[in-house]
């Protein structure tokens, strides 16, 4: 049975497998402080549907609260440990929303459904920027029912990245940012293409770039937000070239980790 995958813009996909569907950090606002959604209309209600939802660290574009509010009350949600110490908004969710909030380390495993969610490592500053010194770490989360899916969050590459995500058929990797310039601590087209060569999935997703854009920056250097997915295809041609990347727009899905996988818009 193969998964499906829609990508709703920047981190945010639904990933549906074994009759079960998981939310990444939801984010669905037209504009972010200095950021405004440039691409694809925010997705539909039917969007915050979910049986889990995953919140891979604590930044306000992964773990942003007036999404989280969008939730069928009772849902649950993975949120890296200490999220509730340090974002107050989380507890006036959990009371007024009876959302379900379960921090998490690596190395949890939760069970829904049919799936079988691991919590696995990123390379990432984690903190709810720029408030105080305390750190949550920043996560990747593995689905696995029929198929395993990678959803990295937001990382860099590390050295022990493919022991510690294991297996994978399936790979949800960040391949841009805010500007031209990304740290360490991101992956970038050639970055996430070397990540695919050490994970060797069967298939890939490019997320986290073309969505939101800092106000004005568009107009001026429009290049660094439309070009990360293609260069993302380009550069896992030539890294890990038994990959099949799947160059989504917002608002598509695509079927894959099993046999007959299909696009679906």
């Amino acid at each position: 049975m193969p998964v499906e995958i829609t990508w709703w813009g920047h981190a945010t996909c639904t990933v549906e497998d074994s009759g079960t569907r998981v939310l990444t950090d939801p984010l669905f606002a037209r504009r972010l402080a200095h950021l405004r959604r440039r691409r694809g209309a925010p997705p539909p209600p039917a969007a915050a549907l979910a049986d889990l939802v995953l919140v891979s660290h604590l930044h306000a574009d992964h773990l942003h609260l007036p999404s989280l509010a969008r939730l069928t009350p009772g849902t649950r949600v993975l949120v890296p440990r200490g999220a509730v110490r340090q974002v107050p908004g989380l507890r006036r969710l959990r009371q007024l929303r009876q959302l379900r909030l379960t921090e998490v380390v690596p190395g949890d495993e939760t069970r829904v459904g049919e799936v079988r969610v691991r919590t696995v490592p990123a390379r990432h500053d984690g903190r709810r920027l720029p408030f105080g010194p305390r750190r949550s770490p920043a996560l990747g989360f593995v689905v696995e029912g029929a198929s395993r899916t990678y959803f990295a969050g937001d990382t860099g590459l590390f050295e022990s990245m493919a022991k510690e995500v294991g297996p994978v058929d399936v790979a949800l990797l960040p391949v841009g940012g805010w500007g031209p310039h990304l740290g360490e601590e991101h992956l970038d087209p050639g970055r996430a293409a070397q990540a695919l060569a050490r994970l060797g999935p069967r298939s890939a997703v490019p997320v986290h770039y073309g969505t939101y854009w800092p106000i004005g920056m568009d107009a001026v250097r429009p290049h660094e937000f439309h070009t990360p997915g293609a260069e993302f295809v380009r550069q896992a041609a030539v890294h890990a070239p038994e990959v099949t990347v799947h160059l989504l727009r917002h608002g598509e899905s695509v079927r894959t980790g099993g046999a007959g996988a299909e696009g679906a818009p």
